[in-house]
């Protein structure tokens, strides 16, 4: 009862004390597709060679290729998402910038086209 409903008390969840699942985009979406991916290399291989140990570390090299291919695919996208919106934040302020003025994009267009008619 003491810490509920207190701004700033809220606990994260760090993998290896290191990686704050909640916090950083993509790792938790990363680190699912990485398990299911460890649990399916690793059933996969123990089912087609009946060798525990070996199937072990196929298991784990599945999780962090599977972890890893995840987290470049989701960062790329993540990076180019943000660009694209950082493209169309700066044109809504120029155009908020040049309307009605003199270096105003359209308005020359228009006057191009009255002057040529």
């Amino acid at each position: 009862m003491a810490g509920e409903g207190e701004p700033g008390s809220e606990k994260t969840f760090k993998l290896l004390g290191i990686l704050d699942v909640q916090n950083i985009p993509c790792s938790r979406e990363s680190v699912l597709y990485g398990s299911l991916g460890s649990v399916a290399v690793g059933l996969g291989h123990f089912l087609a060679t009946s060798r525990v140990r070996r199937s072990f570390d196929f298991g784990m090299g599945g999780f962090v290729l599977t972890t890893l291919g995840c987290w470049i695919y989701c960062r790329y996208n993540h990076a180019k998402l943000r660009i694209q919106q950082r493209i169309i934040q700066e044109g809504m302020r120029n155009k908020i910038l040049y309307e009605s003025s003199d270096f105003d994009p359209e308005r020359k267009q228009n006057s191009n086209l009255e002057s040529k008619s």
